[in-house]
């Protein structure tokens, strides 16, 4: 077992960041919590629960038993008494095909980002919406003719409401600043506006129930050029399997809607996180898109 006196500053702040994606919140209580205590107490609860329930149980079948018996004093037959109540009908799940048409919907409805923003937020179709603390919208500004797209909000994102938050953010904030834009001078967003539990790739079905939202967005906010970030965007927007490696570096035409925009795809933050030695192909792609938006 590892024990933290024997970790780095650096290496305890890497475990704490690797909890935190990991969706863990906090690793200690305030106060100290007797855990056997709590044990103890429940199966004395559950215990208790159980034998009233089957009082509760005979006391019932008895009161049964005692109605069904005719009443010549009172008339109580089975023709005199009410009619039993009929049961409840279970809530079932909205069906995909029917989350999709709700979503298109609730998309083409949006006569603006902010009345996007409002109609996804009363969305309830997408089991996503759920688990996630935050549904993280888009950010910055929407008017510059420049969209970021990423895959799907992580834990940091998921925590602040804001795409790009944390260490994919510095990131980002550097890469844009690298070509001389900032996150106040593009539109940031992802694909999927809800985090996934544990960061998974979201389902197809998942998928195709937030596609209406985000080609909405492209819709409202007329971008001139995409950025797109990562597979998962990568595959989204240009179809097939191909890894970024593959799709990196090539500008596309992509319909969205009414409009065909502009797309290049490049590596995600994380990527470079994870593998700084793919900074130099991000690079080619950011001075590729520069000369495109000066162009």
């Amino acid at each position: 077992m590892i024990s933290s006196d024997t970790m780095s500053p650096a290496e305890l702040a890497a475990l704490l960041h690797f909890h935190a994606e990991a969706g863990v919140e906090w690793l200690l209580e305030d106060d100290p919590v007797d855990r056997f205590a709590e044990f103890e107490h429940a199966k004395a609860a559950r215990g208790m629960a159980g034998s009233q329930a089957v009082q509760k149980t005979q006391s019932s079948a008895q009161s049964d038993t005692s109605r069904a018996t005719p009443n010549r004093d009172t008339g109580n037959s089975p023709a005199n008494r009410a009619p039993a109540a009929p049961a409840a009908t279970p809530q079932m799940a909205i069906p995909d095909e029917q989350a999709i048409a709700e979503a298109r919907f609730a998309a083409e409805s949006a006569r603006s980002l902010a009345e996007l923003k409002s109609a996804m937020e009363a969305f309830s179709g997408c089991n996503l919406k759920n688990s996630a603390r935050n549904m993280v919208f888009a950010d910055g500004n929407p008017s510059s003719g420049i969209m970021v797209i990423g895959s799907m909000p992580n834990g940091d994102d998921d925590r602040e409401g804001t795409p790009f938050s944390g260490r994919q953010g510095q990131m980002l904030e550097r890469m844009l600043a690298s070509i001389g834009l900032d996150r106040t001078s593009v539109l940031l967003t992802n694909v999927i506006p809800w985090r996934p539990p544990g960061n998974r790739p979201p389902s197809p079905r998942e998928t195709d129930i937030c596609r209406p939202f985000i080609e909405r967005q492209i819709m409202l906010a007329e971008p001139r050029h995409l950025l797109v970030l990562g597979n998962f965007a990568g595959r989204f927007f240009f179809g097939g399997n191909d890894t970024i490696h593959h799709m990196r570096g090539e500008w596309r035409d992509i319909p969205v809607g009414g409009i065909t925009v502009s797309a290049l795809a490049t590596l995600h933050p994380q990527d470079l996180i994870s593998a700084p030695a793919s900074k130099r192909l991000a690079w080619q792609d950011l001075l590729a898109f520069r000369a495109r938006i000066r162009g």
